[in-house]
């Protein structure tokens, strides 16, 4: 009966021994890997934003497809162009009034073109921009249409994926705390996301700890 005793004590040692690691280091693990995850993750997303933004200023619209995104990346290209101020004689106001009139005005100068891949996505394989780092075949969700500002259609985009996708393989409740997370140092709510199908918004929802947005 003794040794029975001494067992159940030893074991229940063990378990409060246990218990009491993963309250301490279960959430220092769970937020060193989730780090490392975000971090891929974003660097992605930042890509996504990068190519979306060229994708409008070329096209004039967002687009809500990878494949589509991937064409553009591969086969589209940036004019390059040369802003600069100048003044001339406004003959007109000099015939009228007999005065010289100079007026100031801006030309822009065609340079020539560069490969949006060359610009954007030299030494990057872009060809799986769709897929989410830490998985295997999880694609980013990825929508894009217009709102409408002052009676204007603006284009916005949105793409996101679910905190749980990131961390799948972590610690459940860990998971459900982080999806609720509201802090000014974290990623708030329950996705990852850049843009917005709801405002003229092209940012990211992770703060500047993660790399600056430009």
């Amino acid at each position: 009966m003794k040794v029975v005793i001494q067992i159940v004590l030893w074991i229940a040692i063990v378990v409060l021994v246990y218990l009491n690691y993963k309250s301490i280091y279960g959430p220092v693990e769970f937020n060193k890997k989730k780090e490392q995850r975000y971090a891929k993750v974003i660097e992605k997303m930042d890509k996504i934003r990068k190519a979306q933004l060229a994708h409008r200023d070329v096209v004039g619209k967002f687009t809500s497809s990878f494949d589509s995104l991937t064409r553009f990346i591969d086969t589209a290209e940036f004019t390059l162009t040369q802003r600069r101020d100048t003044t001339y004689l406004d003959k007109e106001y000099l015939k009228t009034y007999g005065v010289d009139k100079m007026v100031e005005d801006v030309v822009i100068d065609t340079l020539g073109t560069v490969k949006v891949k060359d610009s954007l996505f030299k030494n990057y394989d872009y060809s799986k921009l769709e897929i989410v780092p830490t998985t295997e075949d999880t694609k980013f969700e990825m929508d894009a249409g217009y709102v409408t500002v002052n009676n204007n259609r603006v284009p916005v985009f949105e793409a996101k994926v679910n905190k749980s996708i990131i961390l799948e393989g972590l610690d459940p409740e860990l998971i459900i705390q982080e999806k609720q997370t509201v802090s000014v140092d974290g990623v708030n709510g329950p996705y990852i996301k850049v843009g917005s199908m709801n405002e003229v918004d092209t940012s990211g929802n992770w703060p500047i700890n993660y790399g600056k947005q430009e």
